[in-house]
């Protein structure tokens, strides 16, 4: 094994194994908030709802009509077959939570709607145990940020509804080919 590959190799390990130990809601493995190592283009992802690392509308969130927000898309790489979204909360008080996971989104779309799913797409299994979006809901009297995650897939993931992230996950490894994040706060009062 070459240097470069054997170097590449134990990042990779030691990335796993970090995310590992940090353990997860309900007895479910942590999972990152960050989008899959490997992916190699920026994709640029913002929202006519809220600015990067500005607040949600309680809209998108538990407290108001519990919709997804609306999402802008651009920089998608041209071999893309397919794009994911993700929404996690890594403050969450047992780790890392996901509150919406969808695959299969056309990688030439440039929007998604105020809460659609497009057509074609699959949305797979949250931390409720529901297959759609959940909003922020964070514990009273605090503040959490979320992450809303695109990422590329060089090929159809072919996985059925209600699948969980981490088989998201073990099925985009190596089939990255670009993400990109958008951060958001949401507090509740106490």
């Amino acid at each position: 094994m070459r240097r470069g590959n054997w170097l590449g190799s134990v990042v990779t390990a030691a990335v796993v194994a970090l995310a590992a130990g940090c353990g997860g809601a309900a007895g479910a493995p942590a999972v990152s908030a960050a989008p899959t190592p490997g992916a190699s283009r920026a994709i640029t992802v913002t929202s006519p709802a809220f600015a990067a690392g500005g607040t949600i509308p309680r809209r998108f969130t538990c407290d108001g009509a519990n919709v997804s927000p609306p999402l802008r898309l651009s920089g998608v790489p041209g071999d893309a077959a397919e794009l994911v979204v993700l929404a996690e909360d890594p403050d969450a008080p047992s780790g890392t939570f996901v509150h919406w996971l969808m695959w299969g989104v056309d990688p030439h779309r440039t929007t998604l709607a105020e809460g659609a799913v497009p057509k074609g797409a699959v949305q797979g299994r949250n931390g409720f145990g529901q297959r759609r979006y959940g909003g922020p809901c964070p514990p009273a009297g605090q503040s959490h940020h979320y992450v809303f995650s695109v990422l590329a897939a060089d090929t159809r993931l072919h996985l059925p509804a209600g699948a969980t992230v981490d088989a998201v996950r073990r099925a985009l490894a190596g089939h990255t080919v670009g993400s990109g994040t958008l951060d958001g706060r949401y507090g509740r009062t106490g």
